[in-house]
């Protein structure tokens, strides 16, 4: 196997799930060793049609020829080969070759990638799920039900990212479509649903929020100060990343554990409030950021600061790129929590080897590489749409575009 060479990079769109917000791309390397390939992540939903062209048309061409064994090279490699850098459908592309050169390895090492990682420093990942209703009585009634299941950490939300009257907010006449919500009205509600979870769910469940960015900055220091008292796991992204500087001013002001980074693509855009020390939890999707290779650096990165990851997980990252997740949950040290959203069947029959979650933890199979594989064909039964997604069209009351 001396002169082990790529033969080939293909990605695969499919929409198994039914729902357009969670399409997922899967990249498959395949090598000069016959039966030897590995599989990575590329999903970016809203934009999939574009990651689909660029590693066709640029990434694939690059690697086809080289040796899969060189991870380093090849993902420094590819991105400075279109000279500009760190945008979100190149580092997706990036992400589906770099996932995959790692499944290779731990098929050529016969072992799984996380003990390429440094081994287990836990036995299971713990993970958060999603609890949503109309009322608040309705979300705690959604939560309780994985508490049953063995669940400890719940994420509680009250009528989705738009809030309870997103779709009746007070519009002016001929207002363009969009995903209507009103900030005021969060400011309002969520408080309130933390009180009432904390009186029926008790104290010792761990409560998490996700703001969305959807807030001005000093609308979410209120609602981070707000919520002090209800003592969450943390706040997901209160703050979008071009209000960083608001951090330290949130800091200032509470002691809620703050997530942040599920719209990060460029290290600059954490370093100083990792070295600053204005998060606890880095949340990135790792794909947006270039795949396992930047992944792993930006853990170990986090660790001296105190920072913790929590991956982004939900429904729109592939079930190759959750059990790379969990790989690398199982080995950093500074793990903090795995966001996870369940699968239905028809991607589990696609993906067999998917993670296991029972009580709480996700647990990855000891198979060499990632542990999961993929149905092509059956996978061609599901194909994706090509609508544009209409959450990310999130407008305020008066029809101003916001953050979606």
């Amino acid at each position: 196997m001396a002169d082990l060479r790529i033969t080939s990079a293909r990605i695969f769109l499919t929409q198994p799930a039914g729902d357009p917000h969670r399409r997922v791309m899967v990249v498959k390397v395949q090598t000069s060793d016959d039966g030897l390939y590995g599989l990575g992540c590329a999903t970016f939903t809203q934009r999939h049609m574009a990651v689909k062209a660029a590693l066709e048309h640029h990434i694939a061409p690059f690697v086809v020829g080289k040796d899969p064994r060189n991870i380093e090279d090849l993902w420094q490699s590819m991105m400075v080969a279109g000279y500009w850098r760190n945008g979100p459908v190149m580092n997706n592309a990036i992400s589906g070759v770099d996932m995959a050169l790692w499944d290779i390895k731990g098929k050529l090492a016969g072992m799984p990638c996380y003990q390429l990682f440094g081994g287990k420093s836990r036995t299971g990942a713990a993970v958060y799920v999603h609890a949503d209703g109309k009322t608040p009585e309705q979300t705690i009634e959604s939560a309780q039900k994985f508490i049953e299941k063995g669940h400890r950490h719940i994420r509680l939300q009250l009528g989705g990212y738009p809030g309870l009257h997103g779709a009746l907010a007070h519009k002016p006449e001929n207002s363009p479509p969009g995903d209507y919500f009103d900030p005021r009205e969060k400011l309002r509600s969520i408080p309130k649903l933390f009180e009432y979870a904390r009186k029926h769910l008790g104290d010792e469940i761990e409560l998490l929020h996700d703001v969305h960015e959807r807030l001005a900055p000093i609308d979410a220091i209120y609602l981070a100060k707000a919520l002090e008292p209800y003592r969450l796991f943390f706040l997901e992204d209160p703050l979008a990343p071009e209000d960083g500087q608001w951090l330290e001013k949130l800091r200032s002001q509470c002691a809620t554990p703050i997530a942040l980074g599920e719209l990060f693509n460029h290290p600059l855009e954490y370093t100083s409030l990792i070295t600053d020390r204005l998060i606890d939890f880095i949340r990135v999707h790792p794909s947006q950021l270039g795949g396992v290779t930047p992944c792993l650096k930006l853990a170990h990165f986090c660790e001296p600061f105190a920072v913790r990851t929590a991956w982004h997980g939900p429904g729109d990252v592939s079930p190759v790129g959750m059990a790379a997740n969990v790989h690398m949950d199982i080995a950093v040290h500074n793990f903090g929590i795995q966001e996870w959203s369940p699968r239905c069947d028809a991607e589990l029959e696609i993906f067999p080897g998917f993670p296991e979650v029972k009580n709480g933890y996700a647990y990855p199979n000891d198979k060499p590489g990632w542990g999961i594989d993929f149905n092509e064909k059956l996978a061609e039964k599901y194909p994706c749409c090509d609508t544009n997604p209409s959450w990310t069209n999130a407008r305020l009351p008066d029809g101003t575009i916001g953050r979606p």
